[in-house]
């Protein structure tokens, strides 16, 4: 959860409100539980940091989970965590990574069945909140480059209406949620930060080498995200997690019904958790194995010389 003001809660904030209308340099880790082990709590969002303790990568997690009954042998769904701005390479690698499914759910606040076209642009302010991010941190925006136009992508999310729907039956709204996030980030603040975070803040904003310095210090904020995701949830759920997270599960269940094996939910990062608590209750499948893709990478013009020095001599 962000521990500096306004500003650093407003930027994470934009993160992670719903999306409406080649491979990464760093390598892939994989990490299999031991002995068939299926915790699904377990995160979906990393910071990766080098030996001093820099940030070097925030990634985001392709979880798998299976079933081991025989008469659904071959049954596969992963969760593919997602931040919405990111490097262009990161996108290219998730475009390669759904064209091994039969069905690719994916998350986007708009009509039913809804397309949208790479570059495509919403008026809607939370929209150009998002956009107007990539340029303060040198990233690019997830409509840009996700290629919605292939065969296999399925369209899992409400419509506007329906969450218009659901925001007011629940009494919630953009700000009640935003509201929840600063009590929670100012009483962070008052426990444990000197101030020195917003600081950083400011510096950052006025730096020659600014997105790298900003990008560096939102990431260490998402390496809260657990405890965020419970103040932008609520203790009753709510419309931007719980009840999308229901429909795009009950577009899951539907395409298994036709049969489909290998499955993929395409949503952001922070839904995430849930969903996976929902697959072992609901479907009762099994965690298998993690993957990690860099969506920002952290490190310095220099250290990524000397990275790419270092592999060219091997």
């Amino acid at each position: 959860m962000p521990r500096t003001g306004t500003i650093s809660v407003v930027l994470w904030f934009a993160m992670w409100l719903p999306m409406t209308v080649a491979r990464c340099d760093e390598p892939v880790e994989r990490t299999v539980p031991e002995d068939g082990e299926t915790s699904p709590k377990e995160p979906f969002l990393r910071l990766t940091r080098d030996s001093k303790g820099r940030p070097t990568a925030l990634q985001t997690a392709i979880v798998r989970f299976e079933a081991d009954d025989a008469e659904r042998e071959g049954l596969v769904v992963d969760l593919i965590g997602a931040v919405h701005i990111g490097e262009k390479a990161y996108f290219e690698t998730l475009n390669h990574e759904f064209e091994q499914y039969d069905a690719l759910l994916y998350e986007l606040v708009a009509p039913e069945d809804a397309r949208p076209k790479q570059g495509d642009r919403s008026e809607h302010p939370i929209a150009k909140l998002q956009t107007g991010m990539k340029g303060l941190l040198a990233l690019d925006f997830q409509l840009d480059h996700i290629d919605y136009g292939k065969p296999n992508f399925v369209h899992a999310d409400m419509s506007p209406d329906d969450f218009a729907k659901s925001m007011a039956s629940r009494g919630e709204s953009i700000w009640t949620i935003l509201e929840r996030l600063m009590e929670r980030a100012m009483t962070q603040q008052a426990k444990n930060d000197d101030g020195s975070a917003e600081a950083k803040l400011f510096a950052g904003l006025f730096s020659n080498n600014r997105s790298l310095k900003l990008k560096r210090l939102l990431a260490e904020q998402f390496e809260d995200i657990d405890g965020a995701m419970e103040a932008f949830n609520g203790p009753e759920g709510s419309t931007l997690i719980t009840e999308r997270n229901k429909k795009a599960l009950s577009v899951l269940r539907r395409e298994m019904d036709k049969g489909k094996k290998r499955l993929g939910i395409f949503y952001g990062a922070g839904h995430m958790d849930d969903m996976a608590q929902r697959l072992v209750a609901d479907f009762n499948l099994d965690r298998k194995q993690t993957r990690w893709l860099t969506a920002w990478d952290l490190r310095s013009k220099s250290a990524k010389k000397k990275a790419q020095a270092a592999a060219a001599g091997e």
